[in-house]
């Protein structure tokens, strides 16, 4: 097999790495196996216990998951809009789910 280069991040400080460094491979096989095909089983197993409606609201979660990561790790400024941002997703969360506005 040729050497095949993979272009990651590092490579302007580190040179390019090669598809035989045992340390490629680790992480090549550790996204597909923890990252994605994890991630597919949990998925597809919340769909199947908690329906298709349900397991679609988590993806309204993302941004407000990112916006506070970059705000917690990054040092990035949290902004009063995004706040509000945050409060109307979670209020269309709580109304969508129906089970709090349910009860009135």
């Amino acid at each position: 097999m040729d050497d095949m280069t993979i272009t990651v991040g590092a490579a302007a400080t580190r040179g390019p790495m090669t598809l035989k460094d045992w340390a490629v491979w680790a992480a090549v096989l550790g996204l597909a196996l923890l990252s994605t095909a994890f991630a597919y089983i949990l998925y597809f197993n919340l769909v199947a216990s908690a329906g298709a409606t349900n397991a679609s609201l988590v993806t309204l979660i993302v941004p407000v998951s990112a916006v506070l990561l970059g705000f917690l790790f990054l040092g990035e400024r949290l902004q009063l809009f995004e706040m509000g941002g945050m409060a109307l997703i979670g209020l269309g969360l709580i109304t969508i789910d129906g089970r709090l506005f349910g009860r009135w």
